[in-house]
């Protein structure tokens, strides 16, 4: 049985990812700081752990801690060794991930989302733990109009793509150092939308939510007047901004796969774009959302946020 580390595992993506891994009958190991989630999450795994009726009571380990504290890493690898368990895998999704949030804040997005990176990294080395997937972006490709692939051009425009693409050079020169130790995969995320099956794990935010999914569900509630939709000049066909978006639920698929590929060979580095390929206008979701839940969504324009761009379609 692999033994996997999950940094962030408590957020939208890692929940979602540590449940569908816990049900494959991984032992998983979870750190997470709080920041942008809460142990309602925490005992929710659980609560679906439970259900699972899995053999190993032991399957689930958290650790509360942020990846700036180099003794917080130690100690993680150090209790999975205590316990017979050294660590096999690290996914690495602990960050932050708001292009608006991250302009206006670039030295927190850089302490956190690379320096955090760069914390990791160097306590897995210490701990000879070589295999690693990274939570990266499709924001790295910046204002690129064209249907993207992994080999397309890399230029982001928002600060938030500045830090992963600059975490994901630190991987490759970490595996240039060393290339028959590490094996790496970085997955460029396109928009994960949705929830788990149980429907006890969704996009919940624990500030102001960034992302559109979680506000159309939000003003389907009653709880927001309407939803802003950021710009309405677009080089789209309906003047809104298209996106790749793909089910929370694959997205954990996509972890699993990612943890096969790397247990087949033994050292690489390559990186995966995790998407769809079809591309959906903020207007067409609106419109899907209505018709399936039947339920009216106001909407208003608004500016144009820093850092947005026009189209994000996988190949």
């Amino acid at each position: 049985m692999k033994n996997i580390l999950i940094t962030g595992g408590l957020g939208f993506i890692g929940s979602n990812t540590c449940i569908y891994l816990l049900e494959k009958n991984f032992k998983i190991f979870i750190i997470d700081s709080f920041l942008n989630s809460s142990e309602d999450i925490l005992k929710k795994i659980k609560y679906l752990n439970l259900q699972l009726n899995n053999t190993n009571k032991n399957n689930l380990i958290f650790f509360e801690g942020d990846i700036r504290d180099k003794d917080t890493l130690r100690n993680v690898f150090k209790y999975a060794l205590k316990v017979d368990a050294p660590i096999d895998i690290v996914i690495h999704l602990a960050g932050l991930k708001s292009v608006s949030e991250s302009e206006r804040n670039k030295m927190l997005y850089w302490d956190i989302n690379y320096k955090g990176s760069k914390n990791l990294i160097e306590i897995m080395e210490e701990n000879n733990c070589f295999s690693l997937i990274f939570s990266s972006s499709a924001t790295i490709y910046g204002v690129n109009n064209t249907i993207l692939c992994e080999d397309s051009i890399i230029k982001p425009i928002n600060n938030y793509g500045k830090t992963k693409l600059a975490v994901e050079k630190l991987l490759e020169e970490k595996y240039i150092s060393n290339p028959k130790l590490w094996n790496i995969i970085n997955l460029r995320y396109f928009n994960p939308i949705g929830g788990h099956s149980s429907g006890l794990l969704g996009e919940d935010s624990y500030k102001n939510p960034n992302n559109l999914f979680p506000v159309l569900c939000m003003v389907a509630n009653n709880d927001r007047k309407y939803l802003e939709i950021y710009g309405q000049d677009w080089e789209t066909p309906d003047r809104t901004p298209i996106r790749d978006y793909i089910h929370i639920e694959d997205i954990a698929k996509g972890h699993l796969c990612a943890i096969n590929y790397l247990s087949q060979r033994l050292s690489g580095f390559i990186s995966i774009n995790l998407g769809t390929g079809k591309g959906t206008s903020v207007l067409e979701l609106i419109k899907i959302f209505e018709k399936v839940n039947n339920k009216k969504i106001d909407f208003i324009f608004s500016q144009r946020r820093n850092g947005d761009v026009a189209k994000y379609v996988t190949s």
